[in-house]
């Protein structure tokens, strides 16, 4: 039985079906809704977010999200957050026969209102705290997570 009280735990609930154009799914979570196409190497469309980009959209925004929030339970005015993430996928050249994982993960963030030794502190706890990133990080070893202040 979990220590856990209402306040930790959260649920999340998402659904997805098919369209009728092959590779296209429409999903949707709470009162929102959104297509996610197969990637073009599959056959599929292409046209919208494939679901490995949706996965490294999440885990970046979980990344500014988080430390805007961080920033604000610290007391410590962050100015605008921006990131970009990129990763490599070689079916190739997996770590193990039994999944596929990404090969490797590249995340950067620029932060702009607090010192470097500040931003560095922001994004460690984003690292902690995010279930997206604690996902990659564990799964993939080639993790790797930068950040610098804007002057800006």
């Amino acid at each position: 039985m979990s220590n856990a009280t209402p306040s930790t735990v959260r649920e999340f609930e998402l659904t997805a079906r098919s369209t009728g154009i092959f590779g296209r799914v429409l999903c949707s979570a709470r009162n929102h809704h959104f297509v996610v196409d197969g990637p073009v190497q599959n056959g599929c469309a292409g046209e919208a977010l494939t679901p490995p980009e949706l996965f490294l959209a999440s885990v970046l925004t979980c990344g500014v999200e988080l430390i805007e929030v961080i920033a604000r339970d610290l007391d410590a005015p962050v100015g605008p957050v921006t990131g970009t993430i990129r990763a490599t996928l070689d079916r190739s050249a997996q770590p193990r026969t039994d999944l596929t994982l990404f090969n490797s993960v590249r995340l950067h963030f620029v932060l702009s209102g607090v010192t470097l030794e500040v931003a560095a502190s922001l994004v460690l706890g984003f690292q902690r705290r995010c279930p997206l990133y604690g996902t990659v990080a564990a799964a993939i070893a080639d993790v790797l997570v930068t950040h610098e202040v804007s002057v800006a």
